[in-house]
């Protein structure tokens, strides 16, 4: 297992007072409507790690708490405004279901500071008890981010799963299948690996995902070593939004903690599941995904290019501590 301390902290140069300020907003966000919970706790403390390298005790019960005049204040003539209205909003969801409160508090702040961006109109819709239109922004920002092309609109779950009666391609499933034959030290034996383990179905195979979406994505379970359970999905989502940045929050990381943390189904293939977001890990993700050296869902990305490489090589070379991320003692 690598020492966690291998991802370097996402942002660099930001002064301890701004720091301590932003800490100071997400735990007003954590303590609207009740007091901040161990998860709203553990989630700061890793924060300011992974976030910020902060180096010094973190005693989340006495941050002090900033308002949104402050918290501009305190951010005036930097560019961490943005950063702050994400970091807010994934702290509204930390440790509670849907709360209209506190996607408000994120509102207010993010006014404050000025930031307007998608996902804040889609927390903005949760609040006002337009769920379905939120959910339904999500899933187009989704499909944007992961084709590179606008989404009309339409069934999301039959463009992830195409390959229906006609549309079988056994070649391309049998391609996948001979990937076993390879050292179990590469990258695509790997891959054969990770889905014999789940029992998942490869592109081409009428039960599989489609090919543009599950090589991409399930390279990033591959190399991070972040498995598919609930949780595993939110941290591989994290990761793939910090890499991908194409509607990151509006795309990836809100639909996945609705997915798989809030317990609201956005497509079948989802499902819903409650209460599965790491509150220290996702930090963690979000740093490592910054730092990784490739984007798995960029135009023109090969995965066959790949395949026999070592993949502990390609770790190396995509910046991803060796071994990969997956927690001590998590699932694999």
């Amino acid at each position: 297992m690598p020492k966690a301390e291998a991802v370097e902290p996402l942002i660099s140069g930001a002064s301890r007072a701004q720091i301590v300020a932003i800490l100071g907003a997400m735990r007003a966000i954590a303590d609207t409507g009740r007091g901040a919970t161990a998860s709203d706790q553990a989630a700061i403390e890793s924060a300011a790690r992974y976030m910020f390298g902060y180096d010094g005790p973190v005693d989340p019960q006495s941050a002090p708490i900033v308002s949104p005049d402050a918290l501009a204040t305190a951010l005036a003539g930097s560019n961490l405004a943005g950063d702050a209205a994400k970091f807010m909003t994934i702290m509204a969801v930390i440790d509670a279901p849907v709360d209209d409160a506190k996607f408000s508090a994120v509102l207010t702040y993010a006014g404050k500071l000025g930031i307007h961006a998608r996902y804040l109109d889609e927390i903005a819709e949760a609040a006002r008890q337009h769920l379905q239109e939120a959910l339904a922004d999500m899933t187009r920002a989704n499909m944007v981010s992961i084709t590179g092309h606008p989404w009309a609109g339409g069934d999301a779950g039959a463009w992830l799963l195409p390959y229906q009666g006609k549309a079988a391609d056994p070649a391309l499933a049998a391609r996948f299948t001979e990937l076993k034959d390879l050292d179990q030290k590469t990258f695509g034996y790997q891959f054969w690996a990770h889905f014999n383990r789940n029992g998942y179905a490869f592109p081409g195979d009428p039960r599989g995902l489609n090919a543009a979406f599950s090589l991409p994505h399930d390279t990033v379970h591959v190399v991070t070593g972040y498995d598919t359970v609930a949780r595993g999905e939110i941290l591989a989502s994290t990761f793939t939004a910090a890499m991908h940045r194409s509607f990151p929050m509006a795309g990836h990381i809100l639909p996945a903690i609705f997915s798989w943390h809030l317990r609201v189904e956005i497509n079948k293939v989802a499902g819903a599941y409650g209460g599965a977001l790491d509150p220290r890990e996702v930090w963690r993700a979000y740093a490592a995904g910054a730092q990784c050296r490739t984007d798995t869902f960029a135009p023109g990305w090969d995965f066959w290019a790949y395949v026999v490489r070592p993949i502990e090589d390609l770790r190396r070379e995509w910046n991803i501590p060796v071994g990969g991320l997956q927690p001590l003692g998590a699932h694999s």
